[in-house]
């Protein structure tokens, strides 16, 4: 059994797609675009004119995939309660990560050394994603 991300971008998923492929060196597996549905669209699930936004795309980070769509394209993504946490090799890794992560996002706690790890410090990206970094060692 897998639990896996999935994140509702509300109309810029792709740009946030790019943004990880900079940020954490994500990479695209599969992106569908509503318009290539084999299916109409259900009531209320596509907003008019949002034929060209991402459906369904999956993205790899390190070890994890993560899932993301547009979802309605409303244009006001809002992620709460929640954190995806990223595991960084060393301090070095740990720091590029939070600068890359806080380009245009919010620093929620810098990073700083702590009891459980060398260097740790949280951010909202600038999709209002939360991360926490961790630098192992």
């Amino acid at each position: 059994m897998q639990i896996q991300p999935y994140l509702f971008f509300d109309g810029r998923c792709e740009e946030a797609i790019e943004f990880y492929r900079k940020a954490l060196g994500a990479e695209l597996q599969m992106l569908m675009r509503f318009k290539d549905s084999p299916e109409p669209p259900s009531a209320g699930m596509q907003a008019p004119g949002s034929e060209n936004k991402v459906m369904h795309a999956t993205f790899r980070v390190g070890e994890t995939t993560v899932m993301a769509s547009d979802g309605r394209n409303t244009g006001h993504p809002t992620f709460q309660g929640f954190s995806l946490s990223l595991d960084a090799l060393d301090a070095a890794e740990g720091e590029r990560l939070f600068k890359a992560l806080a380009d245009g996002g919010q620093i929620q706690m810098p990073l700083t050394k702590t009891f459980f790890s060398p260097l740790f410090g949280m951010v909202a990206d600038r999709f209002g994603v939360s991360w926490m970094i961790i630098v192992r060692k």
